[in-house]
């Protein structure tokens, strides 16, 4: 089965958009079906709750119960990987993305599925692919 990692921009798109049935929201969908393993970082449950909870334009649409649900969701489908230690090596193109790139490394994924461009411009890296969520649902038979 692939193994996936899901980038955090997904999940917010997720909370904010359910019934869009949008590439962001059917790939996290695909995760919560297991027709993937997902591959969950602490350190993306910790940027997803940060994000919603500091950002006044995410906090007014997203209701804490989502959040919360979400998060025990993931916890229940997802393979939680153990947080990094020390920093991640410099290898995208933004900083903030390389614990992403690192963790999914580490968790042996064959993908890493996001929308965002600084993660997009990187074709694969060590082995992981990194694709955009409808390249993901097009590997996954489900677009």
């Amino acid at each position: 089965m692939l193994r996936a990692l899901l980038d955090t921009n997904l999940f917010i798109s997720y909370l904010r958009s359910l019934a869009s049935g949008s590439p962001a929201v059917r790939s996290v969908e695909a995760a919560f079906n297991r027709l993937v393993v997902l591959l969950l970082p602490a350190e993306v449950v910790d940027e997803v709750v940060r994000r919603i909870t500091t950002k006044p334009y995410l906090t007014r649409p997203i209701a804490s119960n989502d959040i919360v649900e979400l998060v025990l969701g993931l916890g229940a489908v997802g393979e939680v990987l153990p947080r990094l230690v020390g920093p991640a090596a410099a290898i995208g193109r933004d900083r903030n993305d390389d614990f992403l790139i690192a963790q999914a490394i580490a968790g042996r994924a064959d993908v890493l599925v996001s929308g965002d461009k600084d993660l997009l411009v990187r074709d694969r890296v060590d082995g992981v692919r990194v694709v955009s969520p409808a390249y993901f649902l097009d590997l996954l038979g489900t677009r």
